[in-house]
């Protein structure tokens, strides 16, 4: 079975920003969950409700999709805590002090896109732009104390800030939760578009993040998401988009 198809493209790791620049007019957002998922990423910049997903999103005040996607890995790991409003189970935060790393899915997209995903994300109005100034000095800005209210950037790809959000808290402070089916299908579908991987090495792989145990295994991920449309669990591969 084949782990990764061929014409998949080689992840990309960020370097260190050389300088703070004094305005990003465009970033890569480090999609890391569900985002990962193109048509599910699509919700969050046109509006609309994911297939599976419980929540409608008003969109950002630019709809326009990424000029550009590309894989990457991010120092850190990625667990699931907590309850989604949106696929019920836990959600996906990342925790980039944790020893591992996290392949994710880089878009371009405008700062003022950012921004608004950001908000989105925090259960925010979307409209207002974000200083980016500490996030992009320090590597980290608190801009609250909610679950994606934490601004993270790793560093930059081809000179430009890579940027994603999270928690405020580290793993091994988290309230560790397992995910939906339907979530996990939207995962492991990012995780085919961006980094070419097979079910099977998606399926292993959100296996051992931290809270995918006890209710989740390779053997009941991959199951899960092979299962028919309108199944148990409303997943199936590839995921219905």
């Amino acid at each position: 079975m084949g782990e990764t198809t061929p014409s998949a493209p080689r992840a990309r790791r960020a370097v260190p920003l050389t300088a703070v620049p004094p305005s990003a007019p465009v970033v890569w957002y480090a999609a890391y969950g569900s985002n990962m998922h193109a048509d599910r990423f699509a919700r969050y910049l046109a509006g609309g409700r994911p297939a599976g997903g419980a929540r409608s999103y008003p969109g950002c005040r630019d709809r326009r999709p990424p000029a550009r996607t590309l894989p990457v890995l991010l120092p850190g790991v990625l667990y699931f805590a907590l309850e989604s409003a949106v696929w019920t189970g836990g959600m996906g935060f990342y925790d980039p002090a944790a020893d591992g790393e996290t392949p994710a899915r880089a878009h371009l997209v405008t700062a003022g896109q950012f921004a608004d995903v950001a908000a989105q994300e925090m259960h925010r109005e979307p409209g207002a732009d974000l200083d980016l100034t500490r996030a992009l000095a320090t590597g980290r800005d608190r801009l609250g104390p909610g679950r994606y209210e934490t601004l993270v950037c790793p560093g930059a790809i081809d000179g430009i800030p890579l940027l994603t959000f999270t928690a405020p808290w580290p793993l091994a402070a988290a309230a560790l939760n397992p995910p939906a089916a339907a979530y996990l299908a939207n995962l492991a579908a990012g995780l085919a578009e961006a980094h070419g991987w097979s079910p099977e090495r998606a399926a292993a792989y959100l296996a051992g993040r931290p809270g995918a145990a006890p209710r989740w295994n390779a053997v009941t991920i991959l199951d899960a998401l092979r299962r028919p449309p309108g199944g148990p669990g409303r997943a199936q591969w590839p995921p219905v988009t």
